[in-house]
C-alpha cells in the first residue's frame, strides 16, 4: 500500500504531542491564519511556492531551500500570494524541554535554538544538495512516525536526533568554514570532508590523490583501515543515499542520477536496485503517494 506522507493543513497552532511534531504540506489553497505564537520552537523549511512570511513585525519572501527558526512567543504567520503553484514546506515543532533532554547527551542539539537568543529569529539558505538531504530525512522521520514496525519508538528518537543534528551541522559548517579546515588534520577526516563537499563530482582515486596530496595507495589503505569498508563502496553508498533523499523530495529521477555523478542512467539504475531492492520509481511510489 502506498503511503501518503503529506499532511492536511490545519489552522491548529498548538502541539498535540508532548515533545515534537513534524509535517509536510503541499497546498494551493490554505485558510488565512492570523499572527500567532507558540510555546515551542518552530523549524520552518520552505520548499516551493509564493508566500510572504511575517515574523516579529517584519516581512520577507523566502526562496526555496530556506530555513527559518522561530523561537517561542514570537508572532508570525505566512500569507499565500499565488495559488497557481503548490506551496510546499516542512514544519518541525519541538519543545525546549525535549531539546534540553537531548542536550544531556550533547549541547550541539541547542546550536540552532541558541541562534534565536535575545528574541531573534534565525534564517539560513541551504544549497540544493543540502536541502534535498534534509527533505529526505524529513520524509524518513514522518514515515517512521506513521509506521507500526518493530523498534518504532527507538527509531523515531534516532531519526529526530539525526534530523536535528544534520541540519545543525550544515548550518555550522557553512557559518564556520575555518573549523572545517582545522578538523581536516588527519587524512581520513580530509577524505570524508572532501567526499561530502564534492559528492556530485569525479571522486576517483586519481582525483583524491591530487586534491589531498597523498598517494592513491595510502588513501585507499587509510580509508579501508579506518572505516572497515573500501573507499569506492563508501562513495557508492553515500551517493545512493543522497539520490534516494533527493528522489523522495520530489526531484526528477534521471536528473538526480546525473546530479550525483551518474552520467550513465543504467549504471545508476542497477546500483539503486542492488542497494534498495527495487527500482527508483517503485521505491518512491511505495513511500509517497503521487
Amino acid at each position: 500500500m502506498k503511503k501518503n506522507l503529506k499532511s492536511e493543513f490545519s489552522t491548529r497552532q498548538y502541539m498535540i504531542s508532548r515533545d515534537f511534531e513534524i509535517y509536510y504540506y503541499s497546498d494551493k489553497k490554505i485558510p488565512a491564519v492570523a499572527a500567532h505564537t507558540h510555546d515551542y520552537y518552530e523549524f520552518y523549511f520552505f520548499i516551493d511556492g509564493h508566500i510572504i512570511m511575517h515574523i516579529d513585525g517584519k516581512e520577507f519572501t523566502p526562496t526555496p531551500g530556506t530555513l527559518i527558526v522561530i523561537p517561542p512567543r514570537m508572532k508570525h504567520f505566512a500569507r499565500l500570494v499565488d495559488g497557481s503553484i503548490f506551496y510546499r514546506r516542512f514544519v518541525f515543532w519541538v519543545t525546549k524541554d525535549y531539546l534540553d533532554m537531548l542536550a544531556n547527551v550533547s549541547n550541539d542539539y541547542n546550536f540552532l535554538p541558541d541562534k534565536t537568543a535575545d528574541d531573534k529569529f534565525f534564517i539560513h539558505k541551504f544549497t540544493d544538495i543540502e536541502f534535498n538531504t534534509i527533505q529526505g530525512k524529513g520524509f524518513t522521520l514522518i514515515d517512521e512516525i506513521h509506521s507500526n514496525r518493530f523498534g518504532r519508538d527507538a527509531k523515531i528518537l534516532l531519526s529526530v536526533s539525526d534530523f536535528i543534528l544534520t541540519v545543525s551541522r550544515m548550518v555550522f559548517e557553512a557559518t564556520n568554514p575555518t573549523i572545517e579546515a582545522a578538523d581536516s588534520t588527519s587524512l581520513y577526516q580530509s577524505i570524508i570532508i572532501y567526499i561530502e563537499n564534492h559528492i556530485d563530482e569525479d571522486l576517483s582515486l586519481d582525483v583524491l590523490a591530487e586534491k589531498l596530496h597523498a598517494s592513491k595507495f595510502h588513501i585507499s589503505h587509510i580509508f579501508t583501515e579506518t572505516s572497515g569498508i573500501p573507499l569506492h563502496k563508501y562513495i557508492t553508498k553515500k551517493r545512493l543515499d543522497m539520490c534516494r533523499d533527493a528522489i523522495l523530495s520530489g526531484a526528477d529521477i534521471a536528473a538526480v542520477a546525473e546530479t550525483y555523478g551518474y552520467s550513465d542512467y543504467s549504471v545508476f539504475y542497477r546500483a539503486f536496485v542492488k542497494e534498495y531492492g527495487k527500482s527508483p520509481k517503485k521505491y518512491k511510489d511505495e513511500i509517497l503517494r503521487n
